[in-house]
């Protein structure tokens, strides 16, 4: 078998593309005014973020002045909850309704802040119920905060849905859609989101830019005091290029995205079914509500680690769950959510691609995964006794598996 380079860890970072990084070189060399300052080269650099402002907007069809940009997505989930329990407390709010497998810039954030918390179960596929979401909203809920696609098994949720009922209800709506922008068509009004994070590094954009869209009318304590960029909103001078890059980037993900979506899910259904042919082998999340590019598979008997260090060394980059938790020997948060046990949780495996993967790509990783857990599974006594059927602690994972 011939080694090759197979990036499949798209969920955890994009590389820059050559539209994105062509747009942002000019303000990289001589762009380099400070958008707060009245002379040319500053009102230059200010004309730069407007326009990138607009290409934003324009891709979840919202307006110009409802964009605030961040840091990234970690920043923006920070802001909107934090700012929305914040002004809510005051009014005798203090209740929040989310799910147990949402990011954790949102779940950390949520459980330190001194508020009544919620948590949504979610069922076995990784989709979480609309009516269970309005089961949980009471008088005094400040806000429902519930992410678009699930960062590490791809399930796309009904974020329309849940946002109506929050209208109706009259609580705030906040989504995490730092996953779901360029994979899924995105209106934050038709969809009734009030607050929406993004990031720019999921989507060929560099890292360390995002946006936080806030809905037109909603006051939101500002999350970093100081100077007046971000319309007063956000202090710190601007990163001018980064942000030019991410309004390029926005613009061309909210581009055929349905043509894009057919080309990647059909790569991604043909390497599910493949793995799938390995025994005691099981597809974590909805088979059909979910990101086009996203494949989590979990393998009975092995250690996702080892997997991962093998498939490295096979020149294919994946990885076991968020890129956010990857220093964590804990099992994932996500698919203990959706009822798996802790061994079985262990042996997953995360792929993520994209329409830069090619069907050569799929044939390599195929092949490279299936030869690396028939290895594993031969070097563990836990394979032995699982087969066997004489290990009790895995009766309930098997019967979970196919």
């Amino acid at each position: 078998m011939d080694k090759r380079f197979v990036y499949a860890d798209n969920a955890a970072t994009t590389k820059i593309s050559e539209d994105v990084l062509n747009a942002m070189m000019p303000w990289l060399k001589d762009g380099y005014g400070n958008p707060s300052s009245i002379y040319a080269k500053g009102r230059e650099a200010a004309a730069a973020v407007g326009k990138a402002r607009e290409q934003v907007a324009a891709a979840i069809g919202a307006d110009a002045r409802e964009v605030f940009f961040t840091s990234g997505g970690s920043e923006a989930d920070n802001w909107a909850i934090k700012g929305t329990v914040i002004s809510l407390k005051k009014k005798g709010k203090n209740h929040v309704v989310s799910s147990k497998f949402e990011h954790h810039a949102a779940l950390h954030t949520l459980k330190k802040e001194s508020l009544d918390l919620s948590l949504c179960e979610v069922n076995e596929n990784g989709v979480v119920r609309t009516e269970d979401i309005a089961a949980l909203i009471r008088e005094d809920t400040a806000l429902v905060t519930v992410m678009y696609a699930n960062n590490e098994i791809g399930t796309i949720q009904p974020i329309a849905e849940i946002g109506a009922v929050c209208r109706k209800k009259g609580v705030l709506f906040h989504t995490d859609a730092v996953q779901a922008m360029g994979n899924v068509p995105i209106d934050v009004v038709r969809q009734n989101i009030d607050m929406m994070a993004l990031s720019g590094h999921k989507l060929h954009a560099p890292k360390g830019v995002g946006a936080l869209y806030i809905k037109k009318g909603m006051k939101l304590p500002n999350l970093i005091d100081g100077g007046a960029q971000e319309h007063g909103h956000r202090a710190g001078t601007e990163n001018v290029a980064g942000i030019v890059g991410f309004g390029k980037a926005m613009e061309i993900a909210a581009k055929n995205i349905g043509e894009r979506a057919a080309k990647v899910g059909a790569m991604r259904d043909k390497l599910i079914a493949g793995l799938l042919e390995l025994p005691r082998t099981r597809l974590n999340g909805d088979a059909k509500l979910r990101l086009p590019g996203n494949v989590n598979i979990s393998f009975e008997g092995i250690e996702g680690e080892s997997l991962l260090l093998m498939l490295d060394m096979n020149g294919i980059a994946a990885s076991s769950g968020s890129a956010c938790t990857s220093g964590s020997l804990d099992p994932s948060h996500v698919l203990l959510s959706i009822g798996l046990p802790h061994e079985v949780a262990h042996g997953s495996l995360r792929l993520s691609i994209n329409e830069e993967t090619t069907d050569e790509d799929i044939e390599y990783m195929l092949k490279t995964i299936t030869a690396a857990v028939l290895k594993l599974r031969n070097m563990s006594p836990l394979w032995e006794s699982i087969v066997s059927g004489d290990d009790k602690k895995t009766a309930k994972a098997r019967q979970n598996l196919v």
